[in-house]
């Protein structure tokens, strides 16, 4: 086990009728607030009326910016630290899923930043001062609500990059489960397969004797499957949606890769997938992730045989686990397909014309991935166990 720091200092508020508790969190922070989210479902289901109605009852001065889309836009961050410079904001809140809490947490550094705030996702800048943000989360996915780290989409160039800092976790994170039972299924499932793929970059790992971790994460994933089901089946049962709220706060949240060397390759070949065909993140890892077990399960099969047999209850085959770690690879593709998602680009209608392009960008800084490290060769490959 590797020696770590764990320092979480998100303060979460969960439970029914927590977002009339927004103003009293935010007051202590100033007065003028940035209020950032995504399209019209906050207005339409009166989630939108009940922060309003609560951060003036606390007398704080709104400034609005609503607007996110999936893939979270460069143009709308910009736009964001222009309001927080103009209006000297104070505070910002994110009411919505990972797209918008990405969004401000951009916007929230990028407004202490006299240059271009993308030179945080190039690497030219580190944070050293934001905005503080507080969140009230509509779709547990993305696990942002209580995590270190922002992924944004620049249009120009298609690309999509990440960020991140101990300054950008939020100060608290309210958690209705409540506001989740109008979800659409798509996103429920797209949004369970991102916070299993939270948990699998911390699973697979040259790490040894961290057993302990192993089992809160495979508790969590186990978790993750049983609960989107039900969540699907009956959108408006509250034990299920509050199970799979939380667990997706777990699996990004820091705890599960305690001690442990992280990977996240699946994710950067993800990262192009979706900024340049818009495909949501979920369903893109959807795509990926089974295709990157493929491709390196060989590199421990003992880990990919106990993934299938703690995770998905496949028999152990002692005399051939590679066959056990192959069944798990299947029932993950079955468990993503269930739900609804797609395994595959021609799932999605995407076509395999961009596989060289998406390989080269996503290794213009060179090799990436810790459970195996890949080149650009390794990539396409990947990509290529993609497309049927």
């Amino acid at each position: 086990m590797q020696n770590f720091i764990y320092d979480n200092k998100t303060r979460i508020i969960f439970g029914k009728d927590t977002e009339t508790q927004v103003g009293e969190e935010v007051k202590q922070y100033g007065k003028k607030v940035l209020l950032h989210y995504g399209g019209g479902s906050i207005k339409k289901y009166g989630l939108y009326d009940r922060v309003v109605a609560s951060l003036k009852e606390a007398d704080l001065s709104v400034v609005e910016l609503g607007g996110v889309k999936p893939n979270p836009r460069l143009s709308l961050v910009n736009e964001g630290i222009d309001l927080c410079k103009e209006h000297d904001i104070d505070f910002i809140i994110a009411v919505g899923g990972g797209s918008v809490i990405d969004s401000a947490k951009a916007i929230g550094f990028g407004a202490k930043y006299e240059g271009d705030v993308w030179d945080f996702f190039t690497g030219k800048e580190q944070i050293t001062n934001t905005i503080p943000l507080g969140v009230i989360l509509t779709i547990p996915a993305a696990g942002s609500e209580a995590s270190t780290g922002t992924v944004i989409t620049k249009e120009e160039g298609l690309y999509k990059r990440s960020a991140g800092s101990l300054l950008i976790r939020p100060k608290f994170a309210i958690m209705n489960p409540e506001v989740t039972y109008t979800l659409p299924d798509y996103q429920t499932s797209c949004g369970a397969c991102d916070m299993f793929a939270h948990v699998m970059e911390r699973y697979f790992t040259n790490e040894s004797d961290v057993d302990f971790t192993d089992q809160l994460c495979e508790a969590t994933m186990r978790t993750i499957i049983k609960q989107s089901k039900s969540a699907i089946e009956h959108p408006n049962d509250y034990a299920a949606r509050a199970e799979i709220m939380w667990a997706g706060t777990i699996a990004h949240n820091g705890l599960l890769g305690t001690g442990r060397i992280e990977d996240w390759a699946s994710h950067v070949i993800e990262h192009e997938i979706s900024a340049i065909y818009d495909i949501a993140h979920g369903a893109g890892l959807a795509i990926v992730f089974p295709a990157w077990m493929k491709y390196v399960y060989k590199k421990d099969v003992k880990r990919f045989a106990q993934f299938a047999n703690r995770v998905f209850g496949v028999e152990l085959d002692l005399n051939n686990l590679e066959r056990t770690a192959l069944e798990g690879i299947e029932r993950i593709k079955l468990f993503f397909k269930q739900i609804g998602l797609p395994t595959s680009l021609k799932d999605a209608g995407i076509d395999s014309d961009r596989l060289e392009e998406m390989a080269k960008k996503a290794t213009e800084n060179g090799p990436f991935g810790n459970f195996v490290n890949l080149d650009e060769d390794d990539v396409l490959n990947i990509l290529k166990l993609t497309v049927e």
